[in-house]
């Protein structure tokens, strides 16, 4: 039976826009440019921030971070920034009685940013935080310690499978596939993504009803 929902941030919660939007601005380039890499390096196989290599080569992503915050363009999260189905998703979820946490490969200023909007979640960690990032298998052994729940009753949501969905199942847990922003829309119907989500969704309101589902099979198979 599921008693704890762990979702990840970037294009799970939270759409990307500003924050690759404003790299292109701080790089003076054109944003469709360096949007159009960030979804070709991750179609690779990369990582996203290959793309800003690409157009800058050599540079210090952690001096050109500081270097943004130092100018007042450092990252930024607003209400704006979430999906308009988080708020009233998560809370489904804790009324439902489940532990509702998020955990995602972001930064500590973008976990204090995220906390600061006040989200129906019982915590919320990132990467940076904890020192490991997704898909490192010791990542998803902190995301469990964060639920308080065996990994069987533990659910991780994300949008990017082989970030989120196949290495969270390949540690135990179970996995929801929501189909949006880049990489759900890319990967929602590839057939390991399929094969390792035991949901696939559309938006987060979809979630509870599924869930419900699970726990009501689960209360009348019990003796």
């Amino acid at each position: 039976m599921v008693k704890a929902v762990v979702f990840d941030i970037g294009e799970t919660l939270v759409r990307d826009d500003r924050y690759w939007g404003s790299w292109a601005d701080w790089l003076n380039i054109p944003r469709h440019t360096l949007s159009a890499l960030v979804g070709a390096v991750t179609a690779l196989g990369m990582d996203n921030a290959e793309a800003v290599r690409i157009l800058r080569p050599g540079i210090d992503l952690h001096a050109a971070r500081q270097a943004r915050e130092e100018a007042g363009q450092g990252e930024h999260l607003d209400e704006t920034d979430l999906y308009p189905d988080v708020r009233s998703g998560l809370r489904a979820l804790r009324d439902a009685g489940l532990r509702v946490c998020v955990a995602g490969n972001q930064t500590r200023k973008a976990g204090d940013l995220l906390r600061g909007l006040s989200i129906p979640a019982d915590a919320i960690v990132t990467s940076e935080e904890w020192g490991i990032a997704k898909p490192d298998p010791g990542f998803f052994g902190k995301v469990l310690q964060l639920a308080e729940a065996p990994a069987h009753e533990t659910v991780y949501v994300g949008d990017h499978p082989a970030n989120d969905i196949i290495p969270a199942k390949a540690f135990g847990l179970r996995t929801c596939m929501i189909r949006r922003g880049p990489w759900g829309h890319l990967w929602g119907n590839d057939a390991a993504a399929l094969d390792a989500a035991d949901w696939q969704i559309d938006t987060i309101a979809e979630l509870p009803s599924l869930l419900s589902g699970e726990r009501n099979r689960h209360a009348r198979q019990s003796p």
